[in-house]
């Protein structure tokens, strides 16, 4: 009752207020005036399985420094995948141990690690329908010669040691990574509007 009555109020100072009133009100509520009282507190139920399938993406050193964060952040989010962790950060050799550990033995290992240590990385929790599968069909081949055209590596990548993005392989490697790189109050779950539409079948 309580939001509802609040509801109403916002709506009746937006038909009888004028156009600076309207334009001071968040986003959200003119969605709401737009979709209905019910929008404005129902959080939607998806009928999708994996809707809130969680995936890790981090943008490298080579693409920070060649300021490529926006057009990369703006392509998972066109796709319709919902942030729910971000942080810029300078990488630890602990944590790039333990990230990488499936290849410490390789001989390229050490010059990986001064790689990802050189400059700030800036690390990503997106959420959404089969986000992990996607997000490496997005982000593209390992090695940049055989990445395919519009795909991250194939438009950005120079060289296989500077592809620019990681992206998790695997739910259970997402987890991992997670866990590894935020903290749970790191990451928000917060209510995406479009997600009433996509999110359905």
């Amino acid at each position: 009752m309580l939001q509802r009555s609040i509801f109403h109020t916002a709506l009746k100072h937006f038909f009888t207020g004028g156009p600076e009133t309207r334009r001071s009100l968040p986003c959200g509520l003119l969605c709401a005036f737009r979709w209905g009282p019910g929008l404005f507190w129902h959080r939607s139920k998806s009928s999708l399985p994996d809707v809130r399938e969680r995936t890790l993406v981090a943008i490298k050193p080579d693409g920070v420094q060649r300021r490529l964060v926006g057009q990369i952040i703006q392509r998972f989010e066109q796709r319709g995948f919902k942030l729910v962790g971000l942080k810029m950060l300078q990488a630890s050799q602990d944590v790039l141990s333990e990230h990488y550990c499936n290849l410490r033995t390789k001989p390229f290992y050490n010059s990986l690690v001064r790689y990802m240590t050189s400059g700030p990385l800036v690390v990503m929790v997106w959420e959404g329908h089969n986000v992990v599968q996607t997000s490496r069909t997005m982000v593209g081949h390992t090695n940049p010669a055989q990445a395919q055209a519009g795909t991250v590596r194939g438009d950005f990548s120079i060289h296989v040691s500077r592809n620019v993005i990681h992206a998790s392989d695997s739910v259970e490697g997402a987890e991992k990574e997670i866990q590894l790189w935020f903290q749970a109050k790191d990451l928000l779950d917060w209510n995406c509007w479009d997600q009433i539409s996509t999110g359905e079948l």
